[in-house]
């Protein structure tokens, strides 16, 4: 029996925590019992507290409580521990804790919980698509993983956000029991057992340059309005005033991208936003976002987002 502890703290995200046991939880039905897993949950206390949807929750032992070391050890996500930091409680445990567990991670922005503990040093992490850049930044010596749906580097496995909890618990599920188990548990949560692209195919390429109206700011709206333009390094320059050389510095710093690196994530988040609204042929998409044709855009799109065009549309065009 492989024993896991998964920490909660108010304001979880429960689908964090939901999303992992109920793949180990159903594991359990394919495997032995002494091949399976049991689960604990972790908290400051046993009191119960309130996820960030509204759910109650409650520990099976408080921090004080639990064993010194378990097969598994995960923190689940929460919206606030980005920006408010984390439960020194909580920090301690995992840093006292963690390191005596043969595997130890984090779903979603559990990375966070784990970067205050210093067990993120000199590893590759993921976290949601959406706090990644905060990731990195709070926690410099991290090399955060932009697009990764899940990673494992040594002991440590993070995930991506929410959902991506699920897939994680997968991937540890083949792991110990192979992949005709993971596959089963896959197809009774009905899900797939493992996904196609990373975290880029449900986030956008292209953030606002940090400084309203700067030159930077101009060459990105102009780039926007017109996709079907070459935009040579030159020409761009030109349009921020700037000698290329300066240009192409300057637009890296602000950006943190080079500026071929934009014009081609554009033209991406473009399509896609025209193969979910409508169902134009390929080739059309592609002539209006610049692409030099449906082919090039097919591997643009496999490059970039792991999937093509038409898989991109299948999985996200709005109903009718």
């Amino acid at each position: 029996m492989k024993t896991v502890a998964l920490a909660i703290f108010p304001c979880v995200q429960s689908l964090d925590v939901a999303g992992p046991l109920d793949v180990f939880a159903e594991a359990n039905t394919f495997v032995g019992p002494e091949d399976g897993y049991e689960i604990t949950l972790v908290g400051a206390d046993r009191a119960p507290v309130r996820a960030s949807n509204g759910l109650r929750l409650s520990a099976d032992v408080a921090f004080a409580e639990a064993a010194d070391a378990y097969d598994l050890l995960l923190v689940a996500g929460g919206p606030a521990l980005p920006t408010q930091g984390c439960d020194p409680r909580l920090t301690a445990w995992l840093r006292a804790t963690a390191p005596r567990c043969p595997r130890y991670g984090s779903i979603c922005t559990g990375a966070f919980a784990l970067g205050h503990a210093g067990l993120l040093d000199d590893r590759a992490v993921t976290t949601h698509w959406s706090d990644a850049q905060r990731l990195a930044e709070q926690f410099p010596r991290a090399r955060v993983e932009y697009d990764r749906i899940h990673i494992r580097d040594g002991a440590l496995v993070t995930s991506a956000g929410v959902t991506a909890g699920i897939d994680l618990g997968l991937a540890l599920v083949h792991e110990d029991h192979g992949p005709e188990v993971a596959l089963a548990v896959a197809k009774r949560l009905v899900v797939v057992a493992q996904r196609q692209g990373g975290q880029s195919q449900f986030s956008p390429l292209l953030t606002a340059p940090s400084k309203p109206h700067s030159p930077i700011d101009g060459v990105h709206a102009h780039v926007i309005a017109n996709l079907r333009g070459a935009h040579r390094v030159e020409d761009l320059a030109a349009v921020a005033g700037m000698s290329a050389r300066t240009f192409a510095r300057a637009f890296k710093l602000e950006t943190r991208r080079t500026p071929a690196e934009f014009v081609e994530g554009a033209r991406i988040d473009a399509a896609r936003n025209r193969l979910e609204a409508a169902d134009l042929p390929l080739k059309v998409v592609a002539y209006d976002c610049g692409f030099r044709n449906a082919e090039h855009m097919r591997l643009v799109f496999v490059r970039r987002l792991g999937l093509t065009p038409s898989d991109y549309r299948a999985r996200f065009r709005a109903p009718s």
